[in-house]
């Protein structure tokens, strides 16, 4: 028992510890988009289906000798995709959709290491149950230590290896832990043939069990894939809401799936856990479904209200535990259901096409089918409506099914309701694997202005008014940072300025004529919305060039630009490309900044305090900075405070009047390391 639970526990969670490993690998290479986590969610669903799909069809019609032997020589096999860490070649070359090229990058890095991982789950407890069947064994309670050993390998992830480990370092070790697993496995392959071949009346893999269990139903197969599919399109659709609209910080993306996979281990574990009904003398009163319909009625209000000024301690446990609490819903409704253990395989086949189906629903029919982030009402509708059709098979009766069926109505006519309403206050609303964008129009007479929104997170705004509409405002106004760095570097008469993040173009209004304005943008959409719904773009004087792609990778294949400044302005929602940060990053700025050149960074953030990470690059790199932090502006609502670091070798810039009276010291961060290609830790940032 001991080596299979130690087989077992070792692969579930060298499953999992890759998932953010890998993902905070690529993540530089595709903009720093929270998308990538969604892509490479995907593919690790996919590949999981693949890999039940082979544990199912292996002890079905293969004998335990060949099972074993395929097994084993499949093992070694992996080992010479190790080590675990990507190549550079796979690195995307402009602005297209980076989803397959992902899918492709994983699957020769580790493709057939996860595939594997990813059999054992079933295999290990099909074995098991094969020696213990005359014990009365169903391998189960292996499927709860499973999901346990996953749950620790998300949680460890941020808290004991990101902080303190290179991802090189951290890609080794995830090698060398999966040398040991091949042993592991291997061992437990060859002993489990051998007690196969010991045992004189040992069953074939189709007479394991007595010829009177019926096999399942299709109705129940496809339950099976339902439940677990609603609960996948939920953990998925929580994700990139936490991401999208809550806080866009990558270390929330455990926080779904690890509350996933506990109700996996605690449905799988024992039936205690979940509590669909509760006795008081004669009546027997439900327990689980009212809180599922607390839970989606929670979620569906928070949906349509302005969860951007919800605060963080609320907005995150108030998602958080409505996710939990549907996700035991459906998992305690699976475990429910679950067959006879000689259709063990079988079970966990349907399970895994159920979270596949989830996983391709959110990560690649919704980006490219919906405007907007319409998967997760419409996983929140389906969620409700599947669970009331479960257990009106045994459960719901008389008066409770119409409370039910009324309940299910009223859900579907609110969410239907809201989502009519927000079509009609968007000019246009796009979509795709970088995010939703939006552009609405608000105010009236001068005051009127046309607003870009990523998430709840405001790209730029621009006058209606044509005397005014070349204005710069939000975050790019004259007294804000890169505002002072444009009017006050010294350039020459034509001044380069380089701009990391298109938005609308607002900082195309400091253009003049004989000036170049150099845009990087990943997003192809931004770039077709800045030209045909703001004019900050055409009305501007100066020579325009837009690099579609990566700043980062753009940036290495040009020559050098010459630039008088360069401002670093690439979000996505409220988070920070992390990538643009590091230390190399910098070292790329200013080969391509002219020696007096100026780098404006924008660092403002509810949530991380980026300042002292610049600080540290520049230091390294025996540089002058300051920080320019300024507030709202009274006479222009539209110009909002923000916080720019304000970084070059020319000291005599910072000592120019309208510079130095607005500038700020920086703060040394104690104990913080400085970031690099090879490593970051947003957990010491957080403010």
């Amino acid at each position: 028992m001991l080596l299979y639970a130690c087989t077992i526990f070792l692969s579930a969670f060298l499953l999992f510890q890759v998932q953010p490993l890998i993902a905070k690998m690529i993540l530089p290479w595709f903009g720093g988009s929270a998308a990538v986590w969604t892509a490479c969610v995907l593919f690790f669903q996919l590949l999981l289906l693949i890999g039940y799909l082979y544990s199912h069809w292996t002890i079905r019609f293969l004998k335990p000798k060949m099972q074993t032997r395929l097994h084993i020589v499949l093992l070694a096999a992996s080992i010479l995709m190790l080590p675990a860490i990507p190549n550079p070649i796979w690195k995307p070359a402009g602005g297209e959709n980076p989803t397959l090229r992902i899918f492709g990058l994983l699957a020769a890095t580790i493709g057939l290491p996860y595939f594997l991982l990813s059999t054992t789950g079933p295999l290990i407890q099909a074995w098991f149950v094969r020696e213990r069947i005359k014990a009365g064994a169903t391998g189960y309670r292996l499927y709860a230590l499973s999901n346990l050993g996953s749950m620790l390998a998300l949680l460890s992830y941020p808290v004991l290896v990101e902080p303190y480990l290179a991802t090189k370092i951290q890609g080794y070790g995830w090698s060398a832990g999966y040398v040991a697993f091949v042993l592991f496995c291997g061992v437990t392959a060859w002993r489990a043939q051998s007690i196969s071949a010991g045992l004189s009346s040992a069953p074939e893999p189709a007479e394991e069990q007595s010829a009177d269990v019926e096999p399942p139903k299709v109705e129940m197969m496809l339950i099976w894939v339902s439940l677990a599919a609603c609960a996948s399109m939920l953990f998925l659709a929580v994700t990139n809401h936490l991401s999208q609209n809550v806080a866009a910080i990558p270390f929330l993306w455990v926080l779904p799936l690890s509350l996933y996979l506990l109700s996996f281990i605690l449905c799988f574990d024992s039936d205690k856990w979940y509590i669909r009904t509760v006795r008081l003398g004669a009546l027997e009163l439900p327990v689980a479904h009212p809180l599922l319909a607390v839970a989606l009625g929670g979620m569906a209000y928070a949906l349509f209200t302005e969860t951007d000024n919800m605060p963080i301690r609320v907005a995150v446990p108030l998602f958080a535990v409505a996710l939990f609490v549907c996700c035991m819903v459906c998992h305690g409704e699976l475990a429910r259901l679950r067959p006879h253990p000689r259709y063990l395989t079988l079970f966990y086949l349907m399970v895994s096409i159920g979270g596949a189906i989830g996983g391709i629903f959110v990560g690649l029919v919704a980006p490219g089918v919906f405007s907007g982030y319409y998967e997760f009402p419409i996983a929140v509708v389906f969620c409700a409506a599947l669970v009331a059709s479960v257990a009106s098979r045994d459960l719901i009766k008389g008066w409770v099914w119409v409370v039910a069926l009324v309940y299910v109505v009223g859900l579907t006519g609110y969410i239907g309701n809201e989502l009519k309403k927000s079509f009609g206050t968007n000019r246009i609303a796009v979509r795709n694997f970088y995010g939703g964008l939006k552009v609405s129009d608000s105010g009236e007479g001068k005051d009127a202005v046309r607003t870009l929104t990523h998430g709840t997170i405001n790209h730029g705004e621009q006058f209606l008014d044509p005397d005014r509409r070349r204005m710069p405002l939000t975050y790019y106004g004259y007294k804000s940072g890169v505002g002072l760095a444009i009017l006050n570097v010294n350039s020459g008469p034509s001044r380069a300025i380089g701009v990391i993040g298109l938005g609308t173009g607002t900082i195309a209004a400091y253009g003049r004529p004989g000036d170049r304005v150099h845009y990087y943008e990943i997003n192809p959409l931004v770039i077709g919305i800045s030209r045909n719904q703001f004019t900050y773009l055409n009305d501007c004087p100066a020579k325009l060039e837009i690099a579609l792609g990566d700043a980062r990778l753009s940036l290495e294949r040009e020559e050098p630009q010459n630039l008088g400044g360069l401002a670093v302005d690439a979000v996505s929602s409220d988070s920070i490309a992390v990538h643009l940060l590091t230390l190399e990053a910098f070292q790329l700025y200013f080969h391509h900044l002219q020696p007096n050149g100026v780098l404006a960074v924008h660092v403002s953030n509810k949530y991380l305090d980026l300042k002292p990470v610049v600080q540290l690059a520049g230091q390294k790199l025996d540089k002058a900075m300051t920080v320019i932090d300024t507030d709202d502006d009274e006479e222009i609502p539209s110009i909002f405070g923000s916080t720019w670091v304000l970084v070059s070798a020319d000291r005599e810039f910072f000592k120019k009047l309208p510079v130095k009276m607005a500038s700020s010291p920086l703060a040394d961060k104690a104990n913080l390391r400085m970031w690099t290609d090879d490593y970051s830790n947003l957990f010491r940032i957080l403010k």
